[in-house]
């Protein structure tokens, strides 16, 4: 039996940078960082969602900006499949992110540091993709 899309359940990602072009992570169960975000609820758009979502994690509030990539991810200890959307944030202030009990840990990365860390390859290709946006936008 094939799956429809609409089984499967949908993660809206947002990528979000401070002034020091440091990414916030989150770390979740399966010791992989992640962006911050979550499922979408009824009568709720893509981009309400991510911001909802960045502000319980963390107690950022976020502008939501453009849509960045989709894909499909499997996380194998689960055995499921999730669609996974990002989203590129602008955070509204400067202030330290708040780790919720979503997660075990909350972080500020560059893009260096990034490169060492566990995490799926889509959040990589959306990080890189948000990072490479906004230096085109301050030249």
């Amino acid at each position: 039996m094939s799956l429809s899309p609409s089984m499967f359940p949908i993660s809206v990602k947002g990528v979000v940078a401070d002034k020091a072009e440091r990414v916030l992570l989150l770390k979740n169960e399966r010791e992989e960082w992640e962006l911050p975000g979550g499922r979408i609820e009824i009568g709720e758009t893509p981009e309400e969602c991510v911001a909802r979502e960045i502000w319980e994690e963390t107690q950022w509030k976020v502008k939501t900006g453009p849509i960045l990539d989709t894909w499909m991810y499997y996380i194998q200890v689960a055995k499921k499949h999730v669609f996974i959307a990002t989203y590129g944030c602008y955070p509204e202030a400067d202030v330290e992110p708040v780790l919720s009990h979503e997660h075990k840990e909350v972080g500020l990365f560059t893009a260096a540091e990034i490169a060492r860390l566990t995490m799926p390859e889509g959040y990589r290709r959306s990080i890189a993709t948000w990072l490479e946006l906004m230096a085109r936008d301050l030249r």
